[in-house]
């Protein structure tokens, strides 16, 4: 069986390969092989799956592949534990030095000092314990800890960190004919020259679990799920809004729990879209608007900034959405400014500027009009005579107060 590993490793990722060598061992095969492809990753969802490697029933062989690849980091370790690790050329493996994620700094004091030395040493004594158990090179194992070295695939084969050094899978599969496998105290021989080899690609369940996980989406998803939120509670029975913003902001809290959150940087986007919202009711003459862009900014910076590449928000998603959001607000601002200033269109003050038409004038400068659709009460000019045109000015009481506005073929002209 051959699966494919082509993301950071994260909790799918390793139900993905756990599930995998599951099935592999439920379904009689002799080998599962791991064609890998990744950044690095998780240390929780690292060990599960180092566990599961080292405990399978079959041989587990890495294949860090195809030419341009990367072990990175956990990949390496993950690597380190296969029972056969293989690679393509042009490939590398290493730099497996543990990073603190989730905000804070390293190193700023003695305790943050300490913390790290002690992650260090466990994450040195992990590595040097996983060579040792498959005969590969613990001084190698303890520098791409230490060190951050990373190494190139027919370096690695020299210093017997790895095993083979295959151009594709059927050259693999030829190299790994006839090796034998220790694991525990049953001895596997492989004969896979020719094997039928069975392909098992990541299911729909996995593949959406890995992309929700990825930072770029779970930060997409949560400037949805507030502006879902915030349409449904300004205007209550949408439903819609209310549904699609329950819904991501799930989703985002799931991605969440897979990435190294900064909680100050989900604080400034919370600040960013309040100050947006306040814009509407404060006449802050654009102030807010600026202080808000200036906040998501900063928030969609920091919220999952940490030295490892994978676990960053992509500034050609931060820009644009940034701006989408200030353009949308800005354009919101602009509407509920211009419905303000237009005059009413109902009640009393909708009549206001309105044209009507005199039904009967008397000599006393009072008579009816009709506006709207109604007969009205109107007092003006003295001179006024039915069929004239005139203009509403004023509205007082059940009273119109209109002057004049010409006859009703200079008005239609």
């Amino acid at each position: 069986m051959v699966i494919d590993v082509k993301d950071a490793i994260s909790p799918p990722i390793a139900s993905y390969i756990i599930e995998n060598i599951d099935d592999a061992i439920a379904t009689n095969k002799v080998a599962i092989i791991m064609r890998m492809d990744t950044p690095g990753g998780l240390d929780t969802a690292m060990r599960d799956i180092i566990q599961k490697v080292m405990n399978a029933k079959i041989p587990v062989i890495v294949y860090v592949a195809p030419k341009g690849a990367r072990a990175a980091s956990a990949g390496a370790l993950i690597t380190l534990a296969s029972d056969i690790a293989a690679m393509a050329p042009g490939t590398n493996i290493g730099a497996a030095h543990p990073v603190s994620v989730g905000g804070g700094g390293e190193g700023k004091d003695a305790k943050d000092s300490t913390m790290v030395q002690k992650v260090t040493n466990d994450a040195v004594a992990y590595a040097r314990s996983i060579a040792r158990e498959r005969g590969r090179s613990e001084q190698w194992a303890e520098d791409i800890v230490k060190k951050s070295i990373s190494t190139p695939s027919q370096e690695a084969l020299s210093m017997g960190v790895i095993d083979i050094v295959a151009q594709d899978m059927d050259d693999l599969l030829n190299q790994l004919d006839g090796r034998k496998v220790k694991k525990n105290a049953v001895t596997f021989e492989l004969h896979t020259k020719g094997a039928n080899v069975v392909e098992k690609p990541m299911g729909f369940r996995y593949r959406l679990l890995a992309a929700i996980s990825n930072p770029n989406v779970a930060y997409i998803l949560m400037l949805i799920g507030l502006a879902g939120i915030y349409f449904e509670l300004s205007s209550p029975g949408a439903v819609l809004p209310g549904v699609i913003g329950g819904i991501s902001l799930i989703l985002a809290f799931f991605a969440f729990q897979t990435l190294p959150v900064n909680y100050a940087g989900i604080a400034l986007i919370l600040l960013a879209v309040i100050m947006f919202i306040a814009e509407i009711k404060v006449p802050s003459y654009g102030l807010l608007t600026v202080g808000g862009i200036i906040s998501m900014v900063l928030g969609s910076v920091l919220l999952f900034r940490t030295p490892e590449l994978y676990a960053q928000v992509s500034y050609g998603v931060i820009i644009p959405v940034t701006l989408f959001f200030a353009a949308f607000f800005v354009t919101t601002l602009y509407l509920v400014v211009k419905v303000h200033r237009t005059p009413s269109k109902v009640g009393a003050e909708g009549l206001r500027g309105e044209t009507a038409e005199v039904y009967s004038w008397n000599t006393d400068g009072t008579g009816k009009v009709f506006c709207h659709g109604e007969y009205w009460n109107a007092k003006g000019p003295m001179t006024l005579t039915p069929g004239d045109h005139v203009e509403v000015v004023e509205v007082a009481g059940m009273d119109l107060i209109v002057k004049p506005r010409g006859t009703a073929e200079e008005t239609n002209r």
